[in-house]
């Protein structure tokens, strides 16, 4: 079993937050506060250490006590610039990652993502829930924002960055990677949109 010790937890914060007009999508409400408050208060307890990735506003998340980091790729490549700031500061051997729009993620997200890494001897681990497609049928949905690795594999992301590719999936793809089915899919519910908050605030 991993030691939480061990694991150094991040909040990503560094989105354009195209989908909801431009605004800082982790500084938007949420029952009296910010979003990535909401994360950094729910995954504190599964980690040793925490940071938050952010690209603006800095102070207001820095006030949230933890240290920040903006993204030492430029022209804000996604998730993954996210992924690589963290593992450039992270000083333990894992980083586990989750999105600040999604403030209901499990209370065990982190121990049974590192379950699984031990379980499958993978360099990575990520959640997933089972969904229903156009017609019904259940199939594996995948949530790659929710993600353990090892700090070790940060070499293999700046080589997969470096050449033009952004897509978390594909980078998962090259490593060994674990995939930890949880029952409630409402709990890796998200806000892209000012409407998807409302929704979630009423969730």
């Amino acid at each position: 079993m991993l030691n939480t010790e061990n694991i150094t937890g991040l909040v990503l914060a560094g989105g354009l937050g195209s989908r909801m007009g431009g605004v800082d999508k982790g500084l938007q409400n949420h029952r009296g506060m910010p979003l990535a408050l909401h994360a950094l208060l729910r995954l504190g307890p599964q980690v040793g250490s925490m940071m938050v990735n952010a690209n603006r506003n800095l102070g207001a998340y820095e006030s949230m006590g933890v240290p920040v980091w903006p993204d030492t790729v430029a022209d804000h490549p996604g998730p993954l610039a996210g992924f690589l700031t963290g593992l450039e500061r992270c000083e333990t051997d894992w980083l586990v990652t989750v999105p600040c729009d999604s403030p209901n993620f499990p209370l065990d997200l982190v121990a049974r993502l590192a379950a699984a890494v031990v379980e499958e001897d993978a360099d990575l681990a990520m959640a997933a829930t089972m969904e229903p497609d156009e017609q019904g049928q259940l199939q594996l949905q995948r949530h790659p924002v929710f993600c353990l690795m090892k700090a070790a594999t940060m070499e293999s992301l700046v080589v997969f960055l470096q050449s033009g590719r952004r897509k978390i999936d594909a980078w998962a793809q090259s490593q060994r990677c674990a995939t930890v089915v949880f029952d409630d899919a409402q709990a890796f519910v998200n806000a892209n949109t000012l409407a998807e908050l409302q929704g979630l605030q009423a969730h």
